[in-house]
């Protein structure tokens, strides 16, 4: 069911989507116009117009952030700050973040490898979509060549927190305390980062 509605003058368009084996509603902000509420068959339009009255406020923050992350044709992100595409004469923007990484992320890894006294055996770049960084049990870090959208303390921050994971394969609370230590804003750079997402 697709229904129209007013948040603070501005018209939205709201796709309810009924399925019959979902137990829990999820709702999202799809375009800059759009947002999508997936919930079980008995969800009504009714419930859904308490759904977005009570989330308002999420619903207006994320449309901004969709807004503040939507780029146009021409556009690309380097470090956090949108350039054109012409200043820097890009004809694959994949290949031109893969270059950057292999630029940067070394550099990081050496340098926190050195504090941390963590080694990894080998660094890896991929293209993912989810994924930022990863260590597998060979201690081989990866690396999504999509960092360099972003700023480079987040960058920084990925590198210490996968160099910690040669030491704790895990997010236990001996994990949290070495990221801390060698990246004591850890929590402000996630924000940071995920302020891009």
């Amino acid at each position: 069911m697709n229904f129209q509605i007013n948040i603070d003058s501005l018209t939205l368009n709201v796709e309810l989507l009924n399925k019959k084996r979902m137990k829990h509603c999820y709702l999202r902000v799809t375009a800059k116009n759009t947002i999508q509420i997936k919930a079980n068959s008995y969800f009504t339009k009714f419930d859904a117009l308490n759904l977005i009255e009570k989330k308002k406020n999420w619903i207006l923050e994320g449309l901004k952030k969709l807004e503040k992350n939507s780029l146009k044709e021409d556009e690309f992100l380097y470090f956090g700050k949108v350039q054109k595409k012409e200043l820097y004469n890009i004809s694959n923007l994949d290949e031109f973040y893969r270059k950057l990484a292999k630029e940067y992320i070394p550099y990081l890894v050496d340098k926190h490898s050195k504090k941390m006294k963590l080694y990894p055996t080998l660094l890896k770049y991929r293209k993912n979509k989810n994924t930022w960084g990863s260590c597998n049990y060979k201690n081989e870090l990866n690396f999504n060549i999509y960092l360099c959208k972003f700023p480079l303390e987040v960058m920084e921050y990925v590198v210490i927190h996968e160099l910690a994971h040669i030491k704790h394969k895990n997010h236990s609370k001996n994990f949290w305390d070495l990221v801390s230590k060698y990246c004591p804003d850890y929590k402000q750079r996630e924000k940071l980062f995920k302020s891009f997402l």
